[in-house]
């Protein structure tokens, strides 16, 4: 393992550095890795960030977004970038199957690899780990990184406070959720001190929707929304010609299942989607109920307590059929 007086002796001289985040990167992904980005190259490193997959327009105001890229459309650069890299930093996920096919090339890299995450049982591929699973966002444990591990608190700037704050808004519900104590409110606090503008990046991030994706939200709402009160659970099923039809992109989905879970009275909210290559299912509940334990042991996923997601080879209407039949299980919990 490599010890923090040896990260810092290798990062006291410039390197070569790779950043890369989970599939499909939601704000907590991309903040905290151009947070670290803006960190690292101010300090006079080679960085690059990539992300294994594409990410959601809302998020391509964030600075030095134009310096991404993404690997499944330049595989040929970013192994080489991988293989030559003396650092690799992963960020906001603990397994190597969470950056699809990168993850290989990540773990037949010679560099030191870094974890900083906040997900439970992270896999034993890295060299160094900043890890909390009480963090509400990766982009707190950057914030940390940096100010307390490196203690460089002097070399924070503008642009990695709207990203650290971007991640920590976005993973945190607002600031809602039980994760973000007060702890996490003075790091917000500090990172508007530091420049970043709360109003606006609240705006840009959950005030910039297509038209197509309000009609979408519509649809699901309207049409698809399912209540089953003997379960205190909603569930919103998605075929893939309805994305189709609405023309959906990525990150419109992002989010619908929180509506469902604001309905009165529920505890339980299921989010599934036809995929071209699977069903995905995005579950969030409230309180003490383990949506995570549901993802993990019927759905090959896990996550938070509150915030998991799984998937399914099964057709749609099986999948949802078997998710249904699930709750029976949880019946007492789900009615508390």
């Amino acid at each position: 393992m490599l010890t923090l007086p040896e990260l810092k002796s290798l990062l006291a001289t410039p390197q070569k550095i790779v950043i890369t985040t989970h599939h499909k990167p939601d704000g907590d992904a991309m903040g905290s890795s151009l947070g670290l980005y803006a960190y690292l190259i101010q300090k006079g490193h080679h960085v690059k960030v990539i992300t294994p997959t594409d990410y959601p327009y809302f998020l391509h105001w964030l600075p030095n977004n134009s310096d991404v890229i993404i690997y499944t459309d330049n595989k040929e650069q970013s192994d080489e970038l991988v293989k030559d890299a003396a650092l690799i930093f992963c960020l906001d996920f603990n397994t190597l199957s969470r950056i699809n096919e990168l993850g290989e090339v990540i773990r037949a890299a010679d560099g030191y690899k870094l974890m900083i995450d906040h997900h439970l049982e992270p896999e034993d591929f890295d060299d160094y780990r900043h890890w909390s699973i009480n963090a509400c966002a990766a982009a707190q444990l950057v914030y940390d990184f940096i100010v307390n591990e490196l203690e460089d608190a002097a070399a924070m700037n503008k642009d990695i406070a709207t990203c650290l704050y971007t991640g920590i808004m976005t993973d945190s519900g607002s600031f809602r959720f039980p994760s973000a104590n007060s702890a996490v409110y003075r790091i917000g606090a500090d990172l508007i001190d530091l420049g970043a503008e709360h109003w606006k990046i609240h705006q840009l991030v959950y005030d910039n929707a297509t038209e197509n994706r309000l009609r979408f939200l519509g649809h699901c709402l309207t049409n698809k929304l399912e209540i089953l009160r003997e379960y205190n659970t909603a569930i919103i099923t998605v075929t893939a010609d309805e994305l189709k039809h609405f023309q959906i992109v990525t990150g419109d989905t992002e989010g619908i299942v929180n509506y469902a879970l604001s309905v009165n009275g529920i505890k339980l909210a299921a989010f599934i989607i036809e995929r071209s290559d699977k069903v995905k299912l995005s579950l969030r509940s409230t309180g003490d109920f383990p949506a995570n334990e549901i993802c993990k042991k019927y759905f090959g996923g896990g996550g938070h307590r509150n915030a998991a997601g799984g998937a399914s080879e099964k057709s749609l209407l099986d999948t949802t059929n078997e998710f249904k039949s699930i709750l029976a299980e949880y019946k007492t919990q789900l009615l508390q």
